[in-house]
């Protein structure tokens, strides 16, 4: 064969192989990704998505949470410890914020008064409710070792004493509100 017939062969090759599929075995909205080509009862996909990860398939209520927040609804999370932990970590430039999942990641901070020592946290608000488990700080923290930054591990102390610092700025935010 040339060259010519052997391109030719190679490009109708998958064409014929994806026209041959159809017929009975057609997607079916509302159903799993492919309906039953042996003829039989088509399983039902399950309606409600509440395991956390969703694999296959769309996660109807995080594009619900998406929408709401698209029409401006509001936040995700609870206003008072997302504001808290905004404010709380203002002394740390900010790298990202989603007000909807409720992250907020900073960039590396040096103090002035720790040369060769620099600090990085990330928060997670996790519900609507304002709550003592609902705020998650971590802090990393790396160390300059011959000119290359190096991880050093962080007091689990830290982390619950930053999270501490967030639910009472939280408590300061809400009683504020209610005065008001």
């Amino acid at each position: 064969m040339t060259t010519a017939r052997l391109a030719a062969f190679g490009l109708t090759l998958p064409l014929l192989a994806f026209t041959a599929c159809g017929g009975d075995n057609q997607r079916m909205v509302r159903n799993d990704e492919y309906g039953d080509w042996r003829g039989s009862s088509v399983r039902q996909r399950p309606l409600g998505t509440s395991a956390g990860i969703v694999i296959f398939g769309v996660d109807k209520e995080r594009e619900e949470r998406q929408a709401a927040a698209a029409a401006g609804t509001g936040l995700s999370v609870n206003a008072y410890l997302w504001r808290a932990a905004l404010d709380t970590l203002s002394f740390m430039p900010l790298a990202s914020a989603d007000p909807f999942g409720g992250t907020i990641i900073t960039d590396w901070y040096s103090p002035p008064s720790a040369q060769g020592e620099r600090f990085r946290a990330q928060a997670y608000v996790m519900g609507r409710q304002l709550r003592s488990d609902g705020v998650r700080v971590q802090i990393f923290r790396q160390v300059q070792e011959r000119g290359q930054w190096v991880d050093s591990p962080v007091s689990p102390a830290t982390n619950s004493g930053m999270e501490d610092q967030v639910l009472a700025r939280a408590r300061e935010l809400r009683s504020q509100s209610a005065s008001r």
